[in-house]
């Protein structure tokens, strides 16, 4: 039977208490910074050369659903009633509420340098020590909302529009794209600032610190915002049966994205599983 990963704001005092309690296990274990490393190593622009797969590309859903998965398999070797919730940032949008709680993961950092002082994560409390960081930072940062030019988080309308394309993504599959619901989800937009940051990429931006770049592994949230970001490529896969993740065939030698994007059926690095093979977990796991 597959488990269920609930809304973050619905989980019980016990709940909330496991999962702290296994994310700190697998920081205590080495365990966590792994998943750390692993994230800056595919976290390639794609201004460079080579194969992109996490981020400015198709398999941008597909890489973080496996990446979420084995997180949360570790977890459960743990607990095994610890399943990663999610977090709604389109209803749970206040600085001071869930999942910004003490038990959970504390708030915002402090204004001079944005360390976060409040709940099992910051670095005060003796668990959290940041070792792989693309800084030399060693604790935990956020700056909720951005004070010095603040920003909101997405709006259901925005997530809407990602939602209402029915194609997964176009040529070039990069972040310049303007059409297609993985590019506007993942919310590369064009200009500078502000205005080009949008649903997945906007909540990084809002929370701010660590949260920000390679390394935003080292804030606990990561999970619960790709666990969101997970359930909306569900919502969208639910919505649009017709349709598949893109492209079905390798671009070929003379494309410029050549040997730069991953297929529908090829391998998707660092796992042996195949795009096509990551579309339906629901044999593992479903939302709540």
């Amino acid at each position: 039977m597959p488990y269920v990963r609930k809304n973050v704001s619905t989980l019980t005092a016990s709940e909330r208490r496991r999962f702290v309690n296994a994310l700190l296990e697998l920081k205590r274990r080495g365990e966590y910074d792994e998943f750390v490393r692993m994230h800056i190593e595919f976290y390639a622009p794609d201004g460079g050369n080579g194969l992109r797969t996490a981020h400015m590309a198709p398999s941008f859903l597909p890489w973080h659903r496996r990446f979420l998965l084995e997180l949360e398999r570790a977890l459960r070797r743990v607990d095994s009633s610890v399943t990663v919730p999610y977090w709604d940032w389109t209803r749970n949008r206040s600085k001071t509420a869930v999942p910004w709680t003490a038990d959970l993961l504390g708030g915002t950092g402090r204004k001079p340098d944005h360390q976060v002082m409040t709940g099992p994560f910051a670095y005060s409390a003796g668990h959290w020590t940041i070792k792989e960081n693309t800084t030399n930072a060693n604790f935990l940062t956020r700056d909720l909302g951005r004070s010095a030019a603040p920003i909101e988080l997405p709006t259901s309308g925005d997530v809407k529009g990602a939602l209402d394309d029915p194609v997964y993504d176009v040529w070039p599959w990069d972040s310049t794209v303007t059409k297609g619901f993985r590019n506007k989800l993942e919310g590369w937009g064009a200009g500078r600032g502000s205005a080009s940051w949008r649903n997945h990429n906007r909540v990084h931006r809002w929370v701010g610190g660590a949260m920000v770049g390679s390394a935003s592994v080292n804030d606990p949230v990561f999970w619960l915002h790709h666990a969101f970001v997970d359930l909306l490529w569900d919502r969208w896969q639910r919505a649009h049966r017709a349709h598949r993740y893109l492209p079905a065939d390798p671009p070929g030698a003379a494309d410029k994205q050549h040997r730069r994007v991953v297929a529908r059926h090829e391998q998707l690095p660092p796992w042996k599983e195949t795009p096509d093979q990551l579309e339906d977990l629901s044999r593992i796991y479903r939302y709540g």
